[in-house]
């Protein structure tokens, strides 16, 4: 069997693979996690190389035995149990994970976190810093992607430009957090309204519950997005309930507040430009997975928040 070392050989920030699961078995076999469907008049398996997988969803009709979630802990991959499509988690559409179990994950982060997490002032800095850096990638992958651009999708085009800026100004002028979630979600609102203009689905209203393709890739992209924010956190040994921006109550708040660094980079145009082409589900997932891949996703989030954790790139407080 693979020793505990040889599974975390690869680092969690540089991890590839985020698998969806359905109607199927998982199940230890041979030292290996396998995943068994069944046709008709075959049982067929395949293997999960768990040392380069970073969450697992399991959508309808799976199951799982004790052993293989063992050997995933052991990698330290984080499991989810879904609905159809990758969507609602299990859990009153909470963020919630079954998280592998290690006290041995650095303390660096979490204390660092606490240091600033109590005082008002500095939960409210660390908000405006994770959007400003979320801005930041969005101006840079969207640059560079060239198939983004053929799409229409140029932070240099006048109205993609103006809501940007915009954002970027108020976000300064918050006062608070309540503010703060204000503006950000009136950015998310204009970046709707711009991709489904240059997707020509001008009449898309976002609605969690629409079975129409731009809403339902939004909702599944958006729990991929989930799953890598939930890793980082649980990597870097801070609990999803120190949010600084969606909530201080709100069960996995902190894992909302870090999958938003990504979400409107490389969820939201994807969602519309594979609704536009009539992609299918799993051709949309891959899509995903190849732009968190290409972009360097994970990289970016454990940058962010050890960033944040440990006050690098704050900015001066006199008020601290």
């Amino acid at each position: 069997m693979e020793q505990l070392s040889d599974l975390k050989a690869i680092l969690h920030s540089k991890r590839a693979n985020i698998f969806y699961l359905e109607k199927c078995r998982v199940m230890q076999k041979g030292g290996r996690v396998l995943y068994l469907s069944e046709a008709k008049n075959e049982k067929q398996y395949w293997n999960i190389p768990i040392a380069n997988t970073t969450a697992i969803l399991l959508g309808t009709g799976t199951s799982i035995t004790q052993a293989a979630v063992r050997m995933l802990a052991s990698a330290g991959v984080m499991i989810g149990f879904s609905g159809s499509g990758g969507t609602p988690l299990i859990a009153a559409n909470e963020i919630e994970w079954l998280s592998p179990q290690s006290e041995y994950r650095p303390t660096e982060y979490i204390q660092g976190w606490m240091g600033f997490w109590f005082k008002d002032n500095k939960r409210l800095q660390a908000a405006r810093l994770f959007q400003q850096k979320r801005i930041e990638y969005l101006k840079l992958i969207w640059s560079k992607d060239r198939d983004l651009k053929n799409e229409g999708f140029n932070p240099d085009e006048l109205a993609i430009g103006k809501a940007l800026d915009n954002f970027s100004a108020r976000m300064v002028g918050s006062t608070s957090t309540g503010d703060l979630l204000l503006v950000e979600a009136q950015l998310t609102k204009q970046l709707y309204k711009i991709a489904a203009n240059r997707t020509k689905q001008g009449d898309f209203v976002r609605d969690h519950a629409a079975a129409d393709d731009a809403n339902a890739f939004l909702n599944h992209g958006n729990y991929l997005a989930y799953g890598l924010a939930a890793t980082t956190l649980w990597v870097l040994g801070i609990p999803h309930g120190f949010a600084v921006m969606h909530g201080k109550t709100r069960r996995g708040a902190l894992v909302f507040d870090v999958a938003d660094l990504i979400k409107d980079t490389l969820i939201l145009p994807w969602a519309f430009i594979c609704a536009k082409e009539g992609a299918t589900e799993q051709e949309f997932r891959q899509q995903c997975l190849q732009n968190f891949t290409q972009h360097k996703a994970l990289d970016f989030m454990f940058d962010a928040v050890k960033a944040v954790a440990l006050n690098k790139d704050w900015e001066e407080d006199a008020t601290s």
